[in-house]
């Protein structure tokens, strides 16, 4: 859990707050200036760019749904998913985990030194130093790794660190995600739909 995740004060201030960073539901009726139809980088953002959620055009159906509840790869790898494990995560304070997961995603996809660079040195800065108030919680030996690798950054220079951060999201926060009323209303609103047609 990171060392924010009770604390209110980790919202972010509104001179640091990402614009429209994504808006949580799966279909194409928000204007979020964020939104991308393909993976890829949002636009619009003040910061790191992320990934966008990926192709939301329609609601879950509810054996998707269902199945976020068998395992938590399932979970990460569906962009409905992603977005309402996210708003979850927000309502815990601990947001900053699947941005850093997300932001890391970003930064494999790319190929150009100083692209990579940039990307790296803003993920440092926005998630792994003691300075943020958007830090996430790792332990010393992996910070170790990423100190000596930022001296050369590459897209794979924070992977320690994004799987300990995936894996923290998976023991931490993921069972208690399943018995939020978030996952539950989601679920009963899916099936309801789903019997209605």
């Amino acid at each position: 859990m990171s060392r924010h995740e009770t604390s209110p004060t980790t919202v972010q201030p509104a001179s640091n707050h990402r614009p429209n960073a994504c808006c949580f539901c799966w279909c194409c009726c928000c204007s979020c200036s964020c939104r991308r139809d393909t993976v890829g980088s949002l636009a619009g953002c003040n910061t790191i760019p992320l990934p966008s959620c990926g192709p939301v055009s329609a609601k879950p159906t509810p054996e998707e749904v269902q199945g976020w509840a068998q395992s938590f790869d399932k979970l990460m790898k569906s962009p409905a998913g992603r977005n309402v494990f996210r708003e979850f995560l927000r309502t815990e304070y601990s947001e900053e985990n699947m941005l850093f997961w997300l932001a890391c995603e970003e930064l494999k996809t790319e190929c150009n030194k100083h692209t990579i660079d940039e990307k790296a040195r803003m993920i440092y800065e926005d998630y792994i130093s003691i300075l943020s108030p958007k830090e996430v919680s790792l332990d010393s030996r992996v910070r170790e790794v990423i100190n000596r690798k930022m001296q050369e950054p590459s897209s794979h220079t924070f992977d320690d660190a994004q799987l300990q951060i995936y894996t923290l999201m998976h023991r931490d926060s993921y069972p208690r995600f399943l018995n939020s009323a978030i996952y539950k209303s989601l679920l009963q609103t899916v099936s309801h739909s789903s019997s209605e047609s």
